[in-house]
């Protein structure tokens, strides 16, 4: 499925594609995992911009998410992991958490034109909170993903004076989609991550999940996957980037990382985003062409992994599907392994709003 296309460039910063293909963390930005949303995908005719979404605290996802494997999803109780042990909590499933509200006030409502997606973040007090820290360079993260784990799209809105955030969007086609504002209030010393069902009306035809393979190619680079997942351990991944056959040891810093990873896993979208070991300029961490991650996720299972990495002044997003076990055994692909190919090419960054 093509997914939501961006048609105008944010301040400072073009694009090729419409949206950046995002980016890794518990809550926002560390270690974690948020739950998107669930739902079986399927050919059909959506109606209705926005479907329903729940606002349970620590409780149920909203819109069509489902439990996660063990356990509710959100920041209710532990999942179970291997040999007992508390398997990593999805966040994400909520549209409510703590007292923040993710409150959707405009979203594209047909395919093919340009709409905006706007929306605000309310607080404990119900008023829209309009205080926000930086975490990584922004203050407010926007993912946005198709049900069929096609075009998964990380952005960074603009907030007016009263709290709104908005972005421009062109939907290329009908479907169901899912949003995620990913943020750190003023105040606080975590993030969260809320999520809302967004729908553009129409008959829509899913795209199937590609097959397992550890190499992707996107734009002449070609990024390999080392690793594999293992549901409710810490796993390392590493991902070597090279082009034309040579090793890429100049990758240029994104958001505060040479590279940014994210995990969605199939059925529910279950979010996991994590940020590679070391940073920019700490004196040990090299650019290229290895960046390596450590992951969790909750559950076995297929996951959609999508590597953002910046280079010659594009970033540009690699696409796999990885298979995580329950003890660590090799999952179907080239060499045992993981991922499929696929990739995405974004404009020039400068540090102003990017889109994927």
């Amino acid at each position: 499925m093509a997914l939501l296309r961006r048609v105008a460039a944010q301040a400072g910063h073009e694009t090729k594609g419409w949206m950046m293909n995002v980016p890794a963390k518990l809550g926002i930005y560390g270690l974690g995992l948020a739950v998107a949303f669930a739902g079986a995908v399927g050919a059909g005719t959506l109606a209705g911009p926005l479907l329903p979404a729940a606002t349970a605290e620590g409780g149920h996802g909203s819109g069509a998410a489902a439990d996660a494997e063990g356990g509710h999803g959100g920041h209710g109780g532990p999942a179970a992991g291997q040999d007992g042990a508390a398997a990593p909590v999805p966040s994400g499933l909520q549209i409510s958490q703590d007292g923040y509200t993710l409150d959707p006030v405009d979203t594209p409502g047909t395919a093919g034109e340009e709409e905006t997606l706007s929306f605000r973040i309310l607080g404990p007090d119900g008023d829209p909170v309009t205080g926000f820290s930086v975490a990584h360079d922004k203050r407010m993260h926007l993912i946005v993903v198709g049900r069929d784990l096609a075009g998964f799209q990380h952005v960074h809105p603009e907030m007016a004076d009263d709290g709104t955030w908005s972005i421009p969007m062109e939907p290329d086609t009908p479907g169901p989609y899912r949003m995620f504002a990913d943020f750190v209030p003023e105040g606080r010393d975590d993030g969260l991550t809320l999520g809302a069902d967004l729908a553009v009306p129409g008959d829509y035809e899913p795209e199937p999940l590609p097959e397992p393979d550890r190499t992707a190619e996107v734009d002449g680079y070609t990024v390999t996957l080392d690793g594999d997942l293992v549901a409710g351990s810490t796993s390392e991944l590493t991902l070597t980037v090279t082009k034309d056959g040579e090793e890429v040891t100049d990758l240029e810093p994104y958001l505060a990382a040479y590279g940014h990873l994210v995990a969605l896993r199939d059925g529910d979208l279950a979010y996991l985003h994590v940020h590679p070991e070391g940073s920019p300029g700490d004196g040990t961490t090299e650019p290229g062409p290895q960046i390596t991650f450590q992951a969790e996720v909750p559950s076995t299972g297929d996951y959609r992994l999508y590597l953002d990495f910046q280079h010659d002044g594009e970033v540009r997003t690699a696409e796999f599907t990885a298979t995580a076990s329950a003890d660590g055994a090799a999952a179907p692909g080239d060499d045992g392994g993981t991922g499929t190919s696929g990739g995405h090419t974004d404009g020039a960054d400068d540090g102003a709003e990017h889109t994927h």
